[in-house]
């Protein structure tokens, strides 16, 4: 039977919290570079192995640097000076004898390579791979313990790589909905019509009582602004733009501000020729930035794990963070009467990793209904969760997860 604890949270629910602090970077923030990058890597190397082995071998490509390049923008196009460099460091699985003697050597970092060019290329269209941004990739290959608790055959439950923990939470506020929806569209349907919008758009909510205030920074892209009085109005139609979509998550007043660094006076102005601020002494890393559920949330119980680039087999910090945002959405959406729910996975190291060392669903209810009410219901969820923690992995590869 495994250890499931379901219990009241003793706080105010995040939604009637005085103070409420939600921060979201963009898919073009050099550290979501990096973390986009990293997952894209893992999701290569996972199909390399299915493909070439039949499943999945040891590896972790979750160490991915950023160095800034150096760009001189310019109203109509400017140009890029210093390249960007991205360094890939992890281990992986390089040679594999299969059952009948044959040895396989691997293609790890032709793999590895391929898998951040195209991410590159799809998310951060501006950039000239390979000439606006330089990829290398240094690969080891992985410790021997780890790779024999990673790799048993004939196990169907892998074995936690790891002691460690993983948390999650449901439902997400208004300040949550406002931040993650609007640098989501920002960066898609928006920029889709407004070119001039970058994929670097990090956004800051902030609420006090019933009133909110989304700070927006939001990297220009020169080539498709002429002048100041473009800019202006390129930033004044982002504004009205979230002000518009917040209206849609909220009846509490909202403010929105874009780009409060500016001085237009003076033509400082966030305007970039590649649309992120890697471009211009900004560097990244990964796990640095949002956490597995895509937001940063001081509010909330948080896991300092880097979730993208991590295996999706059985290390614990890219599977646990995962999995326990999983349990807390579907029993916020299966159960009556819940109003902020929280949920911490803790593994042990060479336990299966469906028998976490506990799983603690802490929740406050609505008026009228106790934890007893609900407990047998939510326990019945996360059990089933655990059951299915495989599904985990396959979600992973398939990319119908994301891990920021």
């Amino acid at each position: 039977m495994r250890n499931i604890q379901v219990s009241e949270l003793d706080r105010r629910a995040v939604e009637d919290q005085e103070v409420e602090i939600v921060e979201r970077k963009g898919i073009g923030h050099p550290d979501s570079i990096c973390d986009g990058i990293a997952e894209a890597v893992s999701r290569g190397l996972s199909q390399l192995y299915l493909d070439r082995v039949g499943k999945v071998l040891h590896y972790n490509t979750d160490e991915t640097q950023l160095v800034a390049g150096t760009a001189a923008p310019s109203y109509g196009g400017g140009e890029m000076i210093e390249p960007i460099y991205v360094l890939i460091v992890g281990r992986a699985t390089k040679e594999y004898e299969l059952d009948d003697g044959t040895e396989l050597t691997l293609p790890v970092g032709r793999v590895a390579l391929e898998s951040a060019r195209e991410y590159l290329r799809e998310n951060v269209p501006e950039l000239d791979v390979g000439t606006d941004i330089v990829v290398d990739v240094k690969l080891g290959e992985g410790s021997g313990d780890l790779q024999d608790v990673f790799g048993e055959d004939g196990v169907q439950v892998p074995m936690a790589n790891d002691t460690s923990f993983g948390v999650g939470h449901a439902p997400l506020t208004e300040t949550e909905r406002i931040v993650r929806e609007a640098e989501r569209a920002l960066t898609g349907s928006y920029a889709d019509d407004h070119p001039e919008v970058g994929p670097d758009v990090k956004i800051m909510g902030k609420r006090e009582g019933d009133h909110i205030d989304i700070t927006v920074a939001a990297a220009m892209i020169d080539a498709y602004v002429a002048d100041i009085d473009e800019y202006r109005e390129a930033v004044e139609r982002v504004e009205a733009f979230v002000v518009d979509l917040a209206e849609g998550y909220t009846d509490r007043e909202v403010s929105v501000a874009v780009n409060t660094a500016d001085d237009l006076e003076e033509g400082s102005i966030y305007l970039t020729t590649t649309g992120t601020s890697a471009e211009q002494g900004d560097d990244g890393s990964v796990g640095r930035g949002n956490r597995a559920n895509g937001l940063i949330t001081p509010n909330r119980p948080m896991s300092m794990e880097a979730t993208s680039g991590k295996n999706p087999v059985n290390h614990i910090g890219k599977i646990y963070n995962l999995l326990s945002t999983d349990i807390a959405e579907a029993v916020v959406e299966e159960v009556d009467g819940i109003r902020d729910l929280q949920v911490r996975l803790l593994s042990q190291i060479g336990r299966p990793i469906d028998e976490p060392h506990v799983a603690d669903a802490q929740v406050i209810t609505e008026e009228g209904v106790d934890v007893a009410d609900i407990e047998e219901e939510a326990t019945a969820i996360i059990d089933e969760r655990l059951a299915n923690v495989t599904d985990v992995t396959r979600r992973v590869i398939e990319g119908e997860l994301s891990t920021f």
